[in-house]
């Protein structure tokens, strides 16, 4: 934060100018922005990192299944019924170590007619 800017854990930077600005709302809500980047970037970051290898994974593997929608850390996926058991454990697995964080990650999947439904 000395610098101007904070990091998530993969290093991408956020810089926030307005840390020193003298009007006091503006520079208490880039402070208030500067404790939370580093943890939403590092969540981005993640997902990002996942969905990267995710499709690696599908594409060597030679599988149907297709990714299909981010939302914030959900990724959506069309999968036909004979890859459900083998694509599910392959996701899971992906996803709980796509970055080394110190500690587990526990990832939830389901499956559904729609996004609703796999709730």
């Amino acid at each position: 934060m000395a610098n101007g800017y904070v990091s998530t854990l993969l290093g991408r930077r956020r810089y926030l100018r307005e840390l020193s600005a003298t009007n006091y709302q503006r520079r208490e809500a880039a402070k208030r922005a500067a404790m939370n980047a580093p943890v939403q970037g590092t969540a981005a970051d993640l997902i990002k990192l996942a969905m990267i290898k995710i499709h690696r994974a599908l594409k060597e593997g030679n599988y149907d299944t297709r990714m299909v929608l981010q939302i914030h850390d959900e990724l959506i996926f069309r999968v036909p019924a004979n890859e459900k058991e083998t694509i599910y454990n392959l996701i899971k697995e992906i996803m709980e170590n796509a970055l080394d964080l110190g500690l587990p990650l526990d990832v939830e999947g389901g499956f559904g007619l729609d996004w609703y439904s796999t709730k």
